[in-house]
């Protein structure tokens, strides 16, 4: 009979590299990905108490550059906006669809949340490694997993896999705990944010036109 594969309780790993984190002299540095400002919006809230926060924002799934840089505009809104102990900072990656366009050649067919999907995740959280990687960062993560559309399975397993190719350690996630992403909704109603209805590419556009 074949094993059901169990899935890793990620929230509790993260509780205990926080409960680590409280004993630090000073706060950790983080590299984080951030797809938006309403799923950035309680990661923030949630984090800023444990680490230095840098945002990094690349994504290059996105379907055209007006809606990229209304995206971006609306997390340098949010930054400014929120009230931090240290002021969380950006690092803005310039807008490259030609990046998703080459991964998504030949997975045009593949339904959302699947394959295509992965390789997304995939680009999006190497970038986010290298940087960090580079800039000395003590830890990358991604604002994905608070999402109920994305695989935080699947987002855990490629930072692990990331973490141990460059040697840079990934803070593994599901921000969707804790009522993480109803706080993100209210916490959009508070600012004011701009909630997409689809992630950002062509094709989960179409989906969500065809419903």
């Amino acid at each position: 009979m074949k094993m059901k594969k169990k899935n890793n309780n990620y929230q509790k790993i993260l509780d205990d590299v926080l409960e680590q984190i409280k004993f630090k002299p000073e706060l950790p540095k983080l590299l984080l990905h951030c797809c938006c400002a309403p799923c950035s919006s309680y990661v923030f809230e949630y984090l800023a108490h444990y680490f230095n926060i840098t945002a990094l924002f690349y994504n290059p799934n996105i379907s055209t550059k007006e809606e990229h840089n209304f995206r971006l505009n609306e997390l340098k809104r949010l930054i400014l906006e929120m009230d931090f102990q240290d002021k969380i900072k950006l690092i803005e990656e310039p807008y490259c669809p030609q990046d998703f366009n080459k991964i998504a050649t030949g997975f045009e067919e593949c339904p959302e949340g699947s394959y295509r999907c992965w390789k997304c995740y995939y680009i999006r959280l190497l970038k986010t490694a290298l940087i960090a990687k580079k800039l000395n960062f003590d830890y990358f993560a991604t604002t994905l997993t608070i999402s109920p559309y994305k695989n935080a399975n699947k987002l855990n397993e490629i930072g692990k896999n990331l973490s141990l190719k460059y040697n840079v350690s990934y803070l593994f996630s599901d921000f969707k705990k804790k009522n993480g992403y109803k706080r993100s909704i209210e916490l959009s109603k508070k600012y004011s944010l701009y909630r997409q209805n689809y992630c950002g590419c062509e094709f989960s556009k179409k989906s969500i036109n065809h419903d």
